[in-house]
């Protein structure tokens, strides 16, 4: 039986400068005056409950990814990153995020099938054409914003709400929803040379010294959803369920072990098998949407590793 290699539960720094911390699902994130440094752990989240168990490397992939997807659509997009100085470290601007979450959706997968199935033809003030099936193409791209919540679940928001709340400005909604279309048409481009098809996403920007950035993680598989190219057309003809390259078969596996975030379930055990699984899992994830392979980083000491390499840097 393979043994579980070691995972990232959490990190408690205290970094030069450092004047704040925050721990949010995934990250890790410390405040050093103008930067932020975001640690990425290997905790995974489903039906909005952390699991009881880290899934070795998922940090260093997540990571990774993003700073790959950052780095190829720096030309369309300023964007935060300024450094990975470890495998599972990025460090970037410190900017302040718009209230809401750019999402966009090229198939009616997901909650806008659900919305659908329901029989409403309207979503966040976008109107949807009728006689689609699941899983099929929009006529192009829309945009379905959704308010950042602190607590609990992000809500479903028109453009016209945003703007009349003043969440964002008239011009600078403008100019996300440029960006947002900009960064889903390479995204589209990039996913299709790897056999591949981005089914949504989102986004999230801030704002620094009057200037828009793309904030936090880009088309990674916990922030977007892909189907496989290949077999989707004749996948849809006959009726059938895509193949999709997410963490979906994490939450799968849940709701066969009887856990949906419900009250009164119990989180089930995740063996060490399954645990094992998760991670390959997420290694595959990173060589076929980069392209490229997996280099494994040191996990004997995984605190010594990053804080070694972060102080490092900062030096």
């Amino acid at each position: 039986m393979m043994a579980t290699p070691s995972a990232l539960r959490e990190t408690n720094f205290q970094f030069p400068g450092q004047t704040a911390f925050y721990r949010g699902k995934v990250r890790d994130v410390y405040t050093l005056n103008d930067r932020l440094l975001m640690v990425a752990s290997d905790r995974i989240s489903a039906f909005d409950h952390i699991l009881p168990r880290p899934i070795p490397f998922k940090g260093q992939v997540l990571n990774q990814i993003a700073a790959y997807f950052l780095r190829a659509t720096a030309d369309i997009v300023p964007n935060w990153l300024l450094a990975t100085p470890d495998p599972n470290v990025a460090v970037g601007l410190a900017c302040e995020a718009f209230r809401v979450e750019m999402v966009i959706r090229g198939y009616l997968t997901g909650h806008a099938w659900r919305t659908y199935a329901a029989g409403k033809r309207v979503l966040c003030g976008v109107q949807l054409p009728d006689g689609l099936k699941e899983n099929d193409p929009f006529p192009f791209p829309i945009i379905t914003p959704s308010t950042k919540a602190e607590e609990g679940h992000d809500e479903d928001i028109s453009r016209e709400d945003i703007t009349a709340k003043g969440l964002v400005s008239e011009a600078d909604y403008v100019q996300l929803e440029a960006y947002t279309r900009a960064l889903f048409q390479r995204g589209t481009a990039m996913a299709a040379q790897r056999g591949l098809i981005l089914v949504d996403t989102k986004y999230e920007f801030g704002k620094k010294d009057g200037v828009i950035y793309v904030i936090d993680e880009i088309h990674t598989p916990d922030s977007s959803r892909y189907f496989y190219q290949e077999g989707y057309a004749e996948r849809q003809a006959k009726g059938e369920r895509q193949k999709q390259l997410s963490k979906e078969f994490v939450r799968e596996w849940l709701m066969a072990n009887g856990f949906q975030g419900l009250e009164g379930q119990t989180m089930p055990n995740m063996p060490d098998a399954f645990v094992n699984e998760v991670s390959e899992r997420y290694i595959e994830l990173y060589e076929l949407i980069t392209g490229q392979a997996f280099e494994k980083a040191q996990s004997e000491d995984i605190l010594a590793r990053i804080e070694g390499n972060v102080l490092e840097y900062l030096v």
